[in-house]
């Protein structure tokens, strides 16, 4: 099998989407677009990888880290010279080069490996990646011959009449034989309006020597889609966002509105399992099997294990045990870690806490930097004073102990298993195993004195 190499078109600025950030890492369904490019070359098993950088080519780098090799193309000269700055890594190579644009985040890898294969097959020296467009206004024409070979790629600009009406269009995607590839580069000319040198026309040189130049046309426009402001990138999201909806149903995900349901790229999600409408699951989260997730709720870089409901509730960078309960409107926040058969019920916040199998915080409640054990009842009104305006302390509640609800246990303390904190408690000391603490004012009636107060 021949060796595949790939080129990944990522310098341009981008001037168009009016942003600080880059235009290749602006994201699609939690990805920046470049990366779900070199995510499906890698799929591939393409030998070597190089994306030419440009403006904002530190944050490209560290974005794709180890993904790909890169070379600087210092001055924006057109794609041709974009492509040219690749030479000095695999130039002298044989085999085949695909040259992919950055922002062109839908291509799929089975389209690239299709057309990768035809390129093979054909023996061509060039394929170009084409499409049907409804409305091909903008884009090169393809030019076919009576027995379907390529003549020609026409720009619009020096089309015809007629060739204006054929809708077959150059998607920019593209393989080369990689030594024609470098070779042909180097007659490229920059005599145009713009003084660029264009990639296209290393098509029209091979086409002037004889040389055998392909086309491979996908049945899926939608692919072929570059993002250049963000009108375009609304619509790859939302394209993108179909894909892997129907991917996760296919799977035996249930989605009762995939339309107003968000799922990154990057999400695992098991089967019988249902998504609510209004739903975000974002980053690399793990959801188990059998789980019922929103309405509304937001799940970020977390794992939720097997039959757990996240109710109109947020949990980030957190683990979730099996057959847990939270919500509706709690907030688990990053670094939490909860049990099996745990209850989050409504208006509770779990920040950076460790909860046992079998705990229960049912009812407005803070819990941060706490180490609970298991089958552990808070009561509704519970507060860890974990932060003394300085520093940040542990409180400890262990195994079957019980707290009443208002009760503020100031920490660093320590609840013993087994032990009781009276309802309307401020704990500052450890309370030993199987004690009852109640620290609160004893309560003193004034008989009358209502009465009194409502005369003056």
């Amino acid at each position: 099998m021949t060796n595949t190499y790939a080129i990944v078109l990522a310098a341009g600025q981008g001037t168009r989407m009016k942003s600080a950030l880059y235009k290749v890492l602006h994201p699609v369904c939690g990805t920046p677009m470049v990366e779900h490019v070199i995510d499906h070359i890698r799929s591939l098993g393409a030998n070597r990888i190089v994306t030419v950088v440009g403006h904002g080519a530190e944050l490209v780098e560290e974005t794709l880290g180890s993904k790909s090799e890169y070379v600087l193309q210092a001055e924006q000269l057109g794609t041709a010279h974009a492509v040219q700055q690749a030479e000095q890594l695999i130039g002298d190579l044989e085999g085949t080069t695909i040259v992919v644009c950055g922002d062109t985040p839908l291509i799929r890898s089975e389209t690239m490996e299709a057309l990768i294969s035809h390129h093979t097959k054909n023996g061509a020296k060039a394929t170009i990646l084409t499409a049907e467009a409804d409305d091909p206004t903008g884009y090169g024409r393809i030019i076919r011959g009576a027995e379907g070979q390529v003549l020609r790629n026409v720009e619009q600009k020096d089309a015809t009449p007629e060739e204006r009406k054929v809708t077959e269009i150059n998607t920019g995607t593209y393989c080369f034989d990689n030594r024609s590839l470098f070779e042909t580069l180097k007659k490229v000319k920059n005599d145009n309006a713009q003084g660029e040198f264009y990639l296209p026309d290393v098509i029209g040189i091979l086409q002037s020597e004889k040389a055998l130049v392909s086309a491979y046309i996908t049945d899926d426009f939608s692919e072929t889609l570059g993002v250049n402001d963000r009108v375009v990138l609304s619509e790859a999201e939302r394209v993108m966002r179909r894909r892997i909806a129907e991917k996760h149903m296919r799977n035996g995900v249930t989605i009762i509105n995939p339309d107003n349901t968000y799922i990154s790229a990057g999400a695992e999600i098991g089967r019988d399992t249902i998504l609510q409408p209004g739903t975000l699951i974002e980053g690399a989260t793990i959801i188990g099997e059998m789980c019922i997730i929103g309405p509304n709720s937001q799940v970020i870089d977390s794992a939720i294990g097997d039959g757990t409901t996240v109710h109109s509730s947020v949990v980030k960078t957190s683990k979730i045990g099996a057959s847990t309960t939270i919500g509706p409107f709690a907030h688990i926040r990053p670094e939490s870690d909860l049990g099996d058969h745990v209850k989050i019920g409504n208006f509770v916040e779990v920040k950076k806490s460790v909860l046992g199998e079998g705990s229960k915080v049912s009812h407005l409640s803070y819990i941060g930097d706490a180490k609970v054990g298991t089958d552990v009842n808070v009561g509704c009104g519970t507060i860890t004073v974990n932060y003394d305006g300085k520093n940040k302390y542990v409180t400890t509640i262990e195994d079957d102990a019980f707290i009443g609800c208002n009760s503020n246990l100031i920490a660093p303390v320590t609840v013993g298993k087994g032990a009781y904190v009276a309802a309307g408690s401020t704990i500052s000391k450890n309370v030993p195993e199987s004690s009852l603490a109640i620290a609160r004012a004893r309560q003193e009636n004034k008989e009358g004195y209502a009465t009194k107060l409502k005369l003056k």
